[in-house]
């Protein structure tokens, strides 16, 4: 017959022998991520979280990455809160003056209406920006935002720290440098992405609806999408510089929530920051970071 003393060392044991067995399988996703990110020949940095669970994993995830395109997941959360506030809403119409669409950049909603002069509502400005990851759409949020440093502010009051945003499309197409004071860890990607899941920042309604358009995403496929099994439930948004004259692509990044075959949720935020491989490759190694990812926290 157990004693109090005896369950006492039992249940300590348990939860030694538990924490140990997780530690290994840390370990060991670990080797696997060292093998699979050499071929980027860049910084990786990974961050996952089961929202269930609690079980998480950090691979160089308090490392800063150049966010690129990533940065309009949090400017949609921004322009969310403004309207759980009723400062506007989502069937508000803006003006889109011809000056508004820049031509070289990449941006569908130009391609949509070249022409311009057209209202357009918050629900379709955000739908282009992170469906379809439209930087005219994203800098016209960002304006009625009150720019860059409004959207900081915001980030610092939610509580994510690990983040900064300088520039809005614009400004970090100017010059190369500029993308760099866009950057994230992906640690702290990966606490927004739970806040945001889990409804500490916006209404249900608006956190239902951005999952939604999450899930519609365009880009992205050859990521973490690609290994994945194709009924397998992916709400994320990418982040791709361009390669530069010395072969640097300074960010290729994919963040999303992922829903595992048990309907259990994993964030997941995947940075690779100043690759000197290929673009397959470097998208490749997204992939195989997710599988892995994928069929450990299963």
């Amino acid at each position: 017959m157990f004693n109090l003393h005896s369950i006492f060392i039992y249940l300590i044991t348990g939860l030694s022998l538990t924490s140990i067995s997780f530690a290994q399988q840390n370990s060991d996703l670990l080797s696997k991520m060292d093998s699979i990110a050499k071929p980027a020949k860049g910084k990786v940095g990974v961050s996952v979280l089961n929202m269930e669970t609690g079980k998480s994993l950090d691979y160089y995830g308090d490392e800063p990455c150049v966010m690129q395109s990533v940065f309009k997941f949090p400017v949609a959360l921004a322009i969310l809160d403004k309207i759980d506030k009723g400062e506007f809403s989502l069937q508000h119409k803006i003006h889109i003056a011809p000056k508004e669409l820049v031509k070289d950049t990449w941006s569908p909603m130009r391609d949509s209406f070249p022409e311009g002069n057209v209202n357009l509502t918050f629900e379709t400005l955000i739908k282009f920006m992170v469906s379809n990851s439209d930087n005219n759409a994203c800098d016209i949020l960002i304006h009625h935002l009150g720019g860059p440093k409004k959207l900081q502010k915001y980030l610092r009051k939610i509580g994510i720290d690990d983040i900064a945003v300088k520039y809005d499309e614009a400004g970090m197409s100017k010059k190369w440098n500029n993308q760099y004071k866009n950057w994230c860890s992906a640690k702290a990607m990966t606490e927004l992405l739970e806040k945001f899941y889990t409804g500490k920042i916006l209404s249900k309604a608006n956190t239902d609806f951005l999952y939604q358009v999450m899930l519609e995403t365009t880009t992205g496929k050859n990521r973490i999408v690609k290994l994945l099994p194709e009924t397998t439930m992916v709400a994320h948004k990418t982040g791709s510089s361009e390669t530069n004259a010395a072969g640097l692509t300074s960010g290729t990044n994919d963040v999303g929530i992922i829903t595992l075959p048990n309907g259990q949720h994993l964030a997941v935020t995947i940075f690779i920051t100043d690759s000197r491989a290929e673009y397959e490759t470097i998208e490749n190694t997204i992939a195989a970071i997710a599988k892995i990812i994928f069929d450990d926290f299963r």
